[in-house]
C-alpha cells in the first residue's frame, strides 16, 4: 500500500490496496486505519469490491447504522444507497457544508462512501480539517467561543422528511446533541 498525501490539512489517495481484501486482513485495515486517523480522508480510486465488500470493510470500523429518512440496503443493512439523475436538481441535502450525523448521541468516526458514476460536470465532495481550522483560530477568537455550545439537529436537513415515531428514534425525532466539555485538543 502506497500513501500520497494530497494537501497539507487535509486527505491522501491510497495506492495498491483493494478494501476487500481490507475487510479481511487484519494488518491491512490497520495501516488504513492509521492513515485515516492521521489525514482524516483517504480516497482510494477503482475498487471493484461489491454492497457486500463495501459494508464489510466498513464494519471494521464499528457498527453500521441505518439512515432514519433514508434508511438501508434490504439486503445489506447499514448501507444507504443515493441515487442521483441528471434530470435531479441540484440543491439536495448533501449539496451544502455539513458533517454527517453530528445529531446522533453517539456520532460516527466516519462514513465509506462510494461513487459508483460520478456525472462528467459536478459531482465534487469537498473535505474541511475542523480540527486545523480551530488550531488556527487566533487566541482572541478561542477565548470567545470557549464555553458555547453547539446544537447539531436533523431538522434542518430530513426533518421534514422524517414520521414523528422514525426507525432508531424512540418515538421521537432525534432532535440534537449538545456537547459537553472540556475537551482534549482535536476533539472538538
Amino acid at each position: 500500500m502506497r500513501v500520497e498525501q494530497l494537501t497539507c490539512a487535509i486527505g491522501a489517495e491510497l495506492l495498491g490496496v483493494n478494501l476487500a481484501n481490507a475487510a479481511r486482513d487484519d494488518g491491512l485495515f490497520a495501516e488504513i486505519k492509521a492513515a485515516l486517523l492521521k489525514h482524516k480522508v483517504l480516497f482510494l480510486r477503482d475498487q471493484d469490491i461489491t454492497r457486500a465488500d463495501h459494508v464489510a470493510f466498513a464494519r471494521r470500523f464499528g457498527e453500521l447504522e441505518d439512515h432514519p429518512v433514508l434508511g438501508s440496503d434490504p439486503d445489506h443493512p447499514g448501507l444507504v444507497r443515493i441515487y442521483k439523475s441528471p434530470d435531479q436538481p441540484n440543491d439536495r441535502y448533501e449539496n451544502s457544508w455539513h458533517s454527517d450525523a453530528t445529531w446522533r448521541e453517539v456520532t460516527p468516526l466516519g462514513c465509506v462512501l462510494r461513487c459508483v458514476e460520478c456525472p462528467p460536470v459536478g459531482g465534487d465532495t469537498m473535505w474541511a480539517n475542523m480540527v486545523l481550522a480551530y488550531e488556527k483560530l487566533p487566541e482572541t477568537i478561542k477565548q470567545q467561543i470557549e464555553g458555547l455550545r453547539a446544537r447539531h439537529s436533523i431538522e434542518a436537513s430530513f426533518g421534514a422528511a422524517m414520521p414523528i415515531k422514525a426507525p432508531g428514534a424512540q418515538g421521537r425525532l432525534p432532535r440534537c446533541r449538545a456537547p459537553r466539555g472540556p475537551y482534549p485538543p482535536g476533539n472538538r
